[in-house]
């Protein structure tokens, strides 16, 4: 798995950007086309949405079943209309969006003593019920390694203390993480929010 070019990050910020405006103002899925060798590789991802610095959606898939680009697309619709913590995006709130993609490296083992706070996600998994937390969210909030299992416990609906038990299994992976704030000026204008689709045609 070879680390994502600017332009491959560019590309995937129009797409989920793209993916989000056919969905929220046409209510229609789009794909994307043709894409480069590493955004046809199959790879996880989450995409986060915020509007003005507030959470507004996030979803991903762990799991590497798709192409990275067909990924990023449906997990951004999924964050902009489906993250049941949020009501649907409006079209009026999207040139207020920022958007933030987290793409995976798969997951691997871990040992809590190997965890690197601001550089592993977790993945813990005990009978029937799964958690993951970002790289992200430790540095954010301040995690130790400990705390980050409790947390990531709670996120599987499991006591805090689950990741000690020998049945409990461990996970960890990396992100490549980048959004709207991290391209700036050098995305295109048109893979903006800054423009209104033509309407469908019947």
């Amino acid at each position: 798995m070879s680390p994502l070019s600017s332009e491959d990050r560019r590309s995937l910020l129009g797409i989920a950007r793209r993916a989000i405006v056919e969905a929220v103002t046409l209510s229609r899925m789009w794909e994307p086309g043709a894409t480069s060798a590493a955004l046809a590789e199959r790879r996880g991802a989450f995409v986060t949405l915020k509007r003005h610095g507030a959470l507004r959606g996030c979803v991903g898939q762990p799991i590497p079943l798709d192409p990275l680009a067909h990924t990023v697309a449906a997990c951004a619709v999924l964050a902009a209309r489906e993250d049941t913590r949020f009501a649907p995006v409006q079209p009026d709130e999207i040139g207020e969006l920022t958007v933030e993609i987290s793409a995976l490296s798969p997951m691997e083992p871990i040992l809590p003593e190997q965890i690197e706070i601001g550089r592993h996600g977790l993945w813990i998994e005990a009978g029937r019920r799964r958690g993951l937390l970002l790289p992200q969210v430790a540095v954010e909030h301040g995690f130790t390694p400990e705390r980050f299992l409790a947390e990531t416990c709670a996120k599987a609906g499991l006591p805090p203390d689950t990741w000690k038990s020998l049945d409990t299994r461990i996970s960890g992976f990396t992100a490549e993480i980048f959004s709207d704030e991290d391209a700036g000026k050098d995305v295109p204008t048109d893979q903006r929010f800054l423009y209104t689709p033509a309407s469908p045609t019947k």
